[in-house]
């Protein structure tokens, strides 16, 4: 993974890349990460310059969602936005994570306390409790300080990476 440019953010903003960063180098088998806003809007991405192709490991599948960082984003604003839908329909209050198992691989998305998500695509060898455990870490370090003030910091920080403005 290539770590993004953290130039001129904020020690919030900073520590934020640093936590996602950690999540992605300790935990064997998450391929991706993003942190989506309540308004499905891309924060924070494990791959924010991979804008054009999908990485193709050896055996030839792509390694995360396909196209651009953008694609995990969208995939966990409709299973967040479907999840709560269910959640107001059967009455059984707020919805705390969401994991998904598939032949080759897993999706986990869990609530931030704003109402942001944390989303992780994991290999199909992924030990489901060990990512859900560090995403629970992850969110309770992340929750309280992403405000309303980071929030657009972090997506002014994208918008400029992807203008390539910060290069």
């Amino acid at each position: 993974m290539t770590a993004p440019s953290t130039f001129g953010l904020s020690s919030e903003a900073r520590n934020l890349h640093w936590l996602l960063t950690n999540l992605v180098e300790e935990v064997p088998g998450i391929l991706s990460v993003a942190v989506v806003s309540s308004d499905g809007l891309l924060l924070l991405s494990s791959d924010p310059g991979r804008n054009e192709a999908a990485r193709t490991p050896r055996d030839g599948r792509p390694a995360g969602p396909r196209g651009s960082a953008a694609d995990l984003a969208t995939i966990v604003s409709g299973i967040g936005s479907l999840t709560v839908g269910a959640s107001r329909l059967l009455d059984f209050g707020g919805v705390k994570h969401t994991m998904v198992a598939m032949d080759e691989g897993s999706l986990f998305v869990m609530s931030i306390s704003d109402g942001s998500l944390l989303g992780v695509h994991g290999s199909a060898d992924c030990d489901m409790s060990v990512v859900a455990y560090h995403m629970a870490l992850f969110v309770g370090r992340a929750g309280h300080v992403l405000t309303p003030e980071l929030r657009s910091e972090l997506r002014k920080s994208l918008e400029s990476e992807s203008t390539g403005s910060t290069r």
